[in-house]
């Protein structure tokens, strides 16, 4: 199969285009630059400029491409947050539906898009979007799918927890604390915390590539939901370390702003379309995907 990869410079694309690369399929990368090899085609999504033609007749097109979302979320970030996934994400759509054969079109998108905080209540793709910063995002950003869905192509947003990886940045800031000796948890610690390791999501985004039945929303998050409180634990437990410093909410919410609510809201969501269509995690616990990344 051909794909064509946004975003494929990030941790997650470089996994994918590795992961794809490695079975034979042929991976097309977007740059923002002057191409160098044959395997890259230009684009500038912020003047939603991609020639449809160059990308010649790929399969499966894959958005990962957006700016960094953990840190402080200020005006001026907020937009660059918002602008820099619904551009993307159109300009693809746009590009597209103008192949002569429809290709699939799969986005990264956010699992806080449920809210700020659901508390116990269980999240399917059935569930409505909630309220935040977030949330609106999610909204806009899987919103600019349409002109591709509108003319046909199978489209899907790939709705992902926190991926769990040695080398996954996100992953690193979590355990820093833990490896200098002063790790706990976050806030209270009885909010569901989404999580899953690299090895499933890299499975999760070609499954829902490969699947025709699989499209729109699609929760990408172990099938066993973890509280902070449990995760802390186990992380504390493998890494051989005390967890004996939890960090309040209100310094976070103070250091953070709002997106200290992606850390301290509760997030109960279960990966529920891809079961229905027979997907099986490598690592469906906390425990064996927290062990699946510390062992990469």
């Amino acid at each position: 199969m051909k794909y064509v990869l946004a975003g494929a410079s990030g941790f997650l694309g470089t996994a994918l285009a590795r992961d794809l690369t490695a079975d034979g399929h042929e991976v097309v990368r977007l740059v923002r630059r002057t191409p160098t090899t044959p395997d890259e085609v230009r684009w500038d999504p912020a003047r939603g400029d991609l020639d449809p033609a160059a990308l010649g007749d790929p399969d499966v097109i894959v958005n990962l491409a957006g700016a960094n979302i953990g840190r402080p979320w200020t005006p001026t970030y907020r937009s660059v947050l918002r602008e820099s996934r619904v551009s993307t994400t159109s300009t693809l759509a746009n590009a597209a539906a103008e192949l002569e054969r429809r290709p699939v079109l799969i986005t990264q998108s956010g699992i806080g898009g449920y809210g700020l905080d659901c508390g116990d209540r269980i999240l399917t793709e059935d569930s409505e979007l909630g309220d935040g910063f977030l949330a609106d995002v999610v909204r806009v950003w899987e919103g600019a799918l349409e002109p591709a869905r509108a003319a046909g192509c199978r489209v899907a947003a790939i709705r992902t927890g926190i991926v769990l990886d040695r080398k996954a940045p996100a992953f690193q800031l979590l355990i820093l604390p833990f490896r200098l000796g002063f790790g706990g948890r976050l806030g209270p610690g009885t909010q569901y915390f989404p999580i899953l390791s690299l090895t499933d999501w890299l499975r999760g985004v070609r499954f829902v590539a490969e699947h025709d039945a699989v499209s729109g929303p699609v929760n990408l998050v172990i099938p066993h939901p973890v509280t902070n409180q449990e995760f802390t634990e186990l992380v504390a437990t493998a890494l051989h370390r005390p967890a004996l410093c939890p960090v309040p909410a209100f310094l976070m919410k103070a250091a953070l702003g709002e997106f200290a609510w992606e850390l301290l809201g509760s997030n109960r969501s279960l990966p529920t379309r891809l079961q229905s269509q027979g997907f099986t995690f490598h690592h469906p616990t906390p425990q064996s995907a927290l062990s699946a990344a510390l062992a990469t």
